[in-house]
């Protein structure tokens, strides 16, 4: 009896545990359905129709404007000119070295809507960079200039990005270098003693050290005595070949072209097949330094038929020569010589003839924005030198692929070319436009060589910090 009401006890309880259990499953159910179907109409309408406030149409419009804004600004900013000031020195260092007199007691330039001092000729004529320079940043100034410009003088220091010094130093070289019997020292060295003078103690080199100042030395000889004072500034140089690598670097100072002797291959209708001469060289064979290598390869080429290696020079019509030499040349190298750079490089490239470089240590123009293997040809001086190696080389070279590099080369020569007025993109502006890519890290120095400097109080007093040795720092 006790065991038969256990299992009803039992029975029962297992039932009111299932139907408890059955409950709550189809409450937990309903629950959810409702909670789904509540938000599904809302889920649905935002796919459909996506919510569009006011707001956040101003704000996507907004941003967008920014975007736009920003990139206008960034185009324009990358079209303005380079803002210059320009130092009015005494005529003694830029003109004056061309026997140009200035006409008036305050007169420090030459006019040059009306007469331009010309520059001479010759060989003087592949340093003359600063001649151009000078000459375009003095046209920046007269209104309504019928052309684009890279560079715009400006007559207050603080707006210029950098400050640029009209000194002639390569024609100086060129024309005053030696002592006359009647003088201590040469004019050349006489004008750099000045020259470091004026600068030390202009305001403008005080505030940066220097390092904003632009100064031209494109001849390798040029201002030997005085680059060691004015390292901080900014070389304009033709190779780094006869500095220090404290005085002149590429990070700071820029290669920039030599302006060609030979004359330019206009309306160049020429071809693989018309330039019967192979490997063309000409110019002075034995030379110093690392020039070693144009002796060397001289022994080794100069029995082959189809290459011209021979030595030359500017006189009885060198230059003559070497032009109708070079346009009619397939390939033409460039040695290094005292230096690691020459004019050949120039040259070749105004005549189309693809450029054949054997200079280990040479620094290029503008190599940040042009690839010179795609119309030039580098070989390690320690290759050239093997027998065989350099003829075989361009030997191998097919119709095509030297055509690809021919026509490269017209698109690039303007590149090289020196006018005046300035031409959009031609050598004076690639030169402005170089110095604008440096100018960035030109005020970053400026700005941590201020880091622990002192300062001048209201009084006049110097700042307690700026007496605190700068090795505590």
């Amino acid at each position: 009896m006790v065991d038969k009401n256990g299992s009803t006890i039992g029975y029962v309880a297992r039932n009111l545990l299932l139907c408890l259990f059955v409950f709550t499953t189809i409450l937990f159910a309903l629950s959810c359905y409702f909670v789904l179907r509540s938000t599904a109409h809302n889920r649905f309408l935002s796919s459909t129709f996506p919510p569009k406030s006011f707001t956040d149409d101003v704000n996507v419009k907004g941003v967008k404007r920014d975007k736009e804004d920003c990139r206008c600004n960034k185009d324009k900013k990358a079209m303005a000119p380079l803002k210059v000031y320009m130092y009015d020195m005494d005529p003694e260092f830029h003109f004056g070295l061309l026997d140009w007199k200035p006409q008036g007691k305050n007169s420090v330039w030459p006019d040059i809507q009306k007469y331009i001092p010309p520059y001479p000729g010759g060989l003087n004529l592949q340093h003359s960079i600063e001649y151009w320079l000078t000459l375009d940043l003095l046209a920046s100034e007269y209104p309504n200039a019928p052309r684009a410009i890279a560079a715009k003088r400006v007559h207050n220091s603080s707006e210029a990005d950098v400050i640029f010094v009209p000194f002639f130093s390569s024609l100086s070289y060129n024309r005053y270098s030696k002592v006359n019997p009647h003088q201590k020292t040469s004019r050349n060295k006489d004008l750099q003693g000045k020259l470091v003078t004026f600068l030390t103690a202009q305001e403008e080199w005080k505030r940066s050290g220097g390092r904003d100042h632009v100064v031209l030395a494109h001849h390798p000889n040029s201002m030997l005595d005085a680059r060691n004072k004015l390292f901080p500034a900014m070389f304009i140089l033709s190779d780094f070949g006869r500095y220090p690598p404290t005085v002149a670097n590429v990070e700071k100072d820029i290669i920039a072209p030599y302006k060609h002797v030979i004359k330019a291959y206009e309306n160049d209708t020429s071809g693989f097949d018309s330039r019967e001469i192979l490997l063309y060289f000409q110019g002075a064979i034995y030379r110093k330094d690392g020039g070693f290598v144009r002796q060397e390869l001289f022994y080794l080429m100069q029995d082959e038929k189809d290459v011209h290696f021979s030595f030359g020079s500017v006189r009885n019509g060198g230059i003559n020569k070497a032009s109708q030499g070079m346009h009619n040349s397939k390939f033409c190298l460039n040695i290094a010589g005292d230096t690691p750079s020459s004019n050949r490089l120039f040259d070749a490239i105004a005549s189309h003839c693809v450029p054949v470089i054997i200079s280990d240590d040479i620094e290029l123009p503008f190599e940040d924005v042009i690839d010179y293997s795609e119309f030039s040809l580098f070989v390690r001086t320690s290759d050239a030198l093997k027998e065989n190696f350099l003829v075989n080389l361009i030997r191998g070279i097919s119709k095509e692929e030297w055509t690809r590099m021919w026509k490269k080369l017209k698109e690039v020569e303007k590149f090289y070319e020196f006018h005046f007025p300035s031409k959009v993109d031609d050598a004076v502006q690639m030169i402005w436009q170089a110095i604008a890519r440096k100018v960035p890290g030109v005020k970053m120095r400026i700005h941590k060589s201020r880091r622990y400097s002192g300062f001048v109080s209201e009084t006049g007093k110097e700042s307690r910090w700026s007496l605190i040795p700068r090795s505590f720092w």
